[in-house]
């Protein structure tokens, strides 16, 4: 393994690649879009491992709250898709598609057929988060509300290419604005608070 910071991400360049072929550009492109999309866990951790292929290379990315991450990355660093490997075991049975304290889920958002929104019903762990993944096309317009049971969480949105669509706001704040990329969206909800916290999520695309 071979610790990176993506706060200080010159001094991961000069190293040497984990495995042969697999470019230090391709693991800087990985590990910046992770920077992009990780929220507060993906700005550091650990490389975990690399597979060279001429089409995508794989790498494998821990972030700081244990989760990881599977890269799938050309060779000249353009990140082809970015996603949730899995959780690490807290100990007490908790893996992936579970919530524990310090960790992120992921979860792909489907609309019953006719539909164009649903709404959503889960809880955060203390410094947890989700990210709701919803395919989405350029010039649709998105709609969010996250609706705490107590007190506030946080939320962001990000585009397809790892970008923000709307940077971190307070559930206080609905949005509702029109769409500029084609491909999955993810919301990613927070829970920053020092308690468990219950929220409904509604989302709607037009």
């Amino acid at each position: 393994m071979r610790q990176f910071l993506l706060a200080a991400f010159a001094a991961v360049a000069s190293m040497p690649a984990l495995a042969a072929d697999v470019s230090q550009e391709s693991i800087d492109g990985c590990i910046d879009q992770l920077r992009a999309v990780g929220g507060p866990d993906g700005q550091g951790g650990n490389v975990e491992s690399t597979e060279f292929s001429e089409a995508n290379s794989l790498v494998i990315l821990r972030d700081r709250g244990e989760t990881l991450w599977r890269c799938l990355v050309s060779n000249d660093g353009i990140v082809a898709e970015l996603s949730v490997a899995h959780a690490m075991d807290d100990g007490q049975g908790a893996m992936a598609g579970a919530e524990s304290e310090g960790g992120t889920t992921t979860e792909q958002v489907r609309f019953a057929p006719g539909t164009s929104g649903t709404e959503l019903i889960a809880t955060l762990a203390p410094g947890a988060s989700t990210r709701y993944v919803l395919g989405a096309r350029d010039g649709q317009f998105l709609y969010v509300r996250v609706a705490p049971r107590r007190g506030p969480l946080d939320y962001q949105i990000f585009n397809p290419d790892g970008s923000f669509l709307l940077d971190m706001i307070s559930s206080d704040n609905e949005y509702s604005g029109q769409l500029w990329q084609s491909g999955e969206h993810v919301v990613e909800v927070i829970n920053r608070s020092n308690a468990d916290q219950t929220f409904n999520v509604i989302f709607g695309i037009e």
